[in-house]
């Protein structure tokens, strides 16, 4: 393939870890050849590695840009940490990324090398699929500030930073993400939306950037922390752009603040529209991937505890009710190739076959992959013990 459009946007239903005997992964392999030198010095010491794909190719993310994401882009995101300092073992995070307007090509190439990579590591990481706004709380806590841009490596970059022009028009929402349990503290988060009156909603911070002019709005809802964290997103914009530009700070009902919604043409603030959750309170559940008989066997485990898991096997566990909802894709020491390839495609399948029964449940669920003995701290917690 000489190039990628935008034309075709990624299929979050087939945005799999594993795509074993795809086209696609066919496709990857033509183009990556037999070894893929991104992962020479790959999860050799502690610290944080990011890779940008770009044609099928897997390319360095520069560490000055580390936390800037772009939507139409995908990314393979490694963290490498020491769960004891006293130990020189090694112990791996790997998330891939993916932007909601991504190519499939992109997003498949991502989950493709995300696979390769864990091969190079020996199977230790354990593996996350990240979809744009639905970051996990882990994947968040690597940065102190995480932006989501529009754009990517098929339409060029834009930054926050350049020297703006005149008729520049870009929408920010400013959050705080809060970390829960081992993921404490709480960090910038900045999403650019589309530059319309539909993007407005009750209970976030926006940041208007018009070039020469930066206005914030704070809305009723919003907290104290987002207010904050929105006027140090517009300081780093003026510090970038070295002062050449006004700001205006709104708070919604106050006097001035329909300057900032007449810039969209409307004089009110459209309502929130409030969603069911994404399951109802309920226990979690216990599936066995088995080819013992020889056949493959996808079944519940009834009455399960940490003790059900067999290292013969690989397990599926559906931890959609909980806070911080996953499916977890358990790999058994002992498993057969067959239960290790099939796992996630089985995870997948199940994912999607709930959300087709029940519209509840969140479309960007994160399914969670790890091997026997390098199990995270929040499986271990929704398991049980």
């Amino acid at each position: 393939m000489a190039h990628l459009t935008k034309s075709t946007t990624y299929n979050i239903e087939d945005s799999n870890i594993a795509l074993l005997g795809s086209d696609l992964e066919r496709n990857v392999r033509e183009h990556s050849g037999d070894i893929e030198s991104a992962w020479d010095c790959a999860g050799s010491e502690v610290g944080l590695q990011i890779w940008r794909i770009e044609k099928f190719k897997v390319v360095s993310w520069p560490k000055d840009k580390y936390g800037v994401f772009y939507d139409g882009d995908s990314y393979i995101v490694l963290h490498t940490y020491k769960k004891d300092p006293e130990s020189e073992t090694l112990s791996h995070d790997l998330h891939f990324w993916l932007g909601e307007q991504t190519t499939q090509d992109e997003a498949g190439t991502a989950a493709y090398k995300t696979v390769e990579l864990d091969d190079h590591l020996h199977g230790a990481p354990i593996q996350y699929r990240e979809v744009q706004g639905f970051e996990s709380s882990r994947f968040l806590s690597y940065f102190k500030s995480f932006m989501c841009l529009r754009g990517g490596v098929s339409t060029g970059f834009h930054h926050v930073s350049e020297t703006p022009p005149l008729e520049l028009f870009r929408l920010y929402r400013v959050g705080v993400s809060h970390g829960r349990g081992q993921i404490p503290g709480s960090r910038l988060l900045v999403r650019e939306v589309p530059p319309e009156a539909a993007s407005l909603v009750q209970g976030d911070v926006f940041v208007l950037d018009k070039g020469t002019k930066i206005m914030q709005l704070n809305t009723k809802s919003s907290v104290g922390k987002e207010k904050f964290k929105a006027a140090e997103f517009v300081q780093l914009v003026i510090s970038e752009r070295k002062g050449q530009c006004e700001t205006v700070v709104y708070d919604e009902g106050a006097s001035g603040y329909i300057n900032f919604l007449s810039e969209f043409g409307i004089d009110e603030m459209p309502s929130r529209i409030t969603t069911a959750e994404a399951t109802e309170a309920g226990q979690t559940t216990l599936f066995r991937l088995s080819d013992s008989t020889g056949a493959v066997t996808f079944e519940p485990v009834p009455g399960f505890s940490r003790s059900s898991l067999a290292s013969e096997d690989a397990f599926l566990l559906d931890a959609t009710s909980v806070a911080l909802p996953a499916v977890y894709v358990w790999i058994g020491e002992s498993a057969s190739l067959n239960e290790r390839r099939l796992a996630v495609q089985y995870a997948q399948r199940y994912l999607h076959t709930k959300r087709q029964n029940d519209e509840r449940v969140k479309v960007a669920v994160s399914i969670v992959k790890m091997k026997e003995g390098n199990e995270s701290e929040e499986f271990l917690e929704a398991i049980g013990s």
